[in-house]
């Protein structure tokens, strides 16, 4: 079973612990029940290369765990360079540490001067897209809300409580998936609005209402029943991508582990194939745009004369002034990366500051994910998106709602 941790390139300084004069052991990672996996571990968006193979050697443990890193990182730019169809060679090893935003530990082995280990590495997309010649974002999909639905005994949870499928969707990083992912961390109304029982509906209606309570376009369901032939045997797990409204299956699946404590990875690798089905979906036109999902604005109020002056109910005096039309303000919904407490309230700020803002507060807190706010703004909505890019936001806008980012520092910056 694989066991993944999160490490900066740049603060290599650990105890390590050998078994023996001469052997190899496996490095032991955070138990994962102290960590919360329903929220993403990386909200970054960064680009992952996994399976960079190392085989070093040092002084010492810690120096050839250190240039087991090192060649990872070189090795992983390489490779992400092929990937990205440029050529070119390795920056220098201080540029890199710029670059790499974490080192994955899929499986190593630590001897008294020798680290061999199986590795993946993160590289920050704004920092390394301009040395790659390719944009800091991507061409990405609408934004998707994802319903992870796992069956287990015969009962269907998606956020009533902790699940191993939520659980691995939260470990996974979408920095390179083409799908926009908006993933709920189960709190507050999510229990409620994202359910099984709400996925079997098909009133458009209420789809749009909780849609536009996490500023997407479209759901994304993709559903896992698992089944144990005996306790502590083989567990089978047979997936399903869903998608859309009505259900739809997009493609169906069979994972097989000997024991339960292949489970992990079992999901871990249901949730790869399950982001591949969808980027095929998107790329074949699958995951088209739903017109009838659309956020449906409320109607403006209808514009009413000034009533004119009189003096005698005979006599009737004409006034100078022309009718006005009332100011009609908009409900407008903004969907915003944070991967900090600090950044809920400084981009609340930000936009609150913007001329035409007359009320803002988010309804939907997701520290390490995505959070909703809602605002009330009198004007036109593409005055408020260039404003919003004004104050350093990158800015998407379908509709009344807005997906603001932080723009990347420029490379070298």
């Amino acid at each position: 079973m694989l066991r993944a941790r999160l490490f900066h390139a740049s603060a290599i300084v650990a105890a390590l612990a050998l078994a023996g004069a001469a052997g190899m052991v496996a490095a032991q990672s955070t138990p994962t029940d102290t960590i919360d996996t329903n929220a993403p571990v990386d909200a970054s968006g960064s680009y992952q290369i996994d399976g960079v193979m190392v085989d070093v050697t040092g002084p010492n443990a810690e120096a050839a765990r250190y240039a087991g890193w090192r060649v990872a990182q070189r090795k992983g730019y390489q490779m992400l360079a092929k990937k990205m169809g440029t050529a070119g060679g390795v920056p220098s090893d201080s540029v890199l540490d710029s670059m790499v935003t974490g080192i994955v530990i899929e499986n190593e082995q630590i001897g008294p001067n020798r680290y061999i280990a199986k590795l993946g590495v993160l590289f920050s997309r704004g920092k390394i897209g301009g040395m790659l010649g390719v944009g800091g974002e991507g061409t990405r999909s609408q934004p998707m809300v994802l319903v992870p639905i796992q069956w287990s005994g015969g009962a269907a949870t998606a956020f009533e409580q902790k699940t191993a499928w939520q659980d691995a969707w939260g470990r996974f990083r979408a920095g390179d998936s083409a799908v926009d992912y908006v993933r709920p961390i189960g709190a507050g109304p999510d229990s409620l609005l994202l359910n099984e029982g709400q996925i079997g509906r098909r009133d458009r209606g209420w789809w749009r209402s909780v849609l536009d309570q996490y500023a997407a376009s479209d759901v994304l369901t993709p559903v896992v029943t698992l089944s144990r032939q005996w306790p502590g045997g083989p567990v089978i797990g047979v997936f399903e991508a869903r998608h859309g409204a009505d259900n739809h299956v997009l493609a169906r699946f069979t994972l097989r582990v000997e024991s339960e404590d292949g489970l992990t990875a079992l999901l871990d690798a249901g949730v790869k194939r399950m982001d591949t089905i969808y980027q095929n979906a998107l790329k074949g036109g699958g995951l088209a745009y739903d017109p009838s999902l659309a956020y449906i604005a409320p109607p403006m109020p209808t514009p009413t004369a000034t009533p004119e002056a009189t003096d005698t109910p005979g006599d009737t005096i004409v006034t100078s002034e022309t009718p006005t039309a009332t100011t009609g303000t908009a409900s407008m919904t903004i969907q915003f990366d944070t991967p900090t407490a600090g950044s809920v309230s400084s981009i609340e700020a930000a936009v609150r500051g913007v001329p035409g803002v007359t009320g803002a507060s988010t309804t939907s807190m997701a520290i390490g994910g995505v959070s909703v706010m809602r605002l009330n703004y009198s004007g036109d909505p593409e005055v408020l998106r260039t404003s919003l890019q004004s104050r350093g936001f990158q800015v998407g806008r379908n509709g009344t709602t807005l997906r603001i980012r932080r723009a990347e520092p420029a490379p070298g910056e």
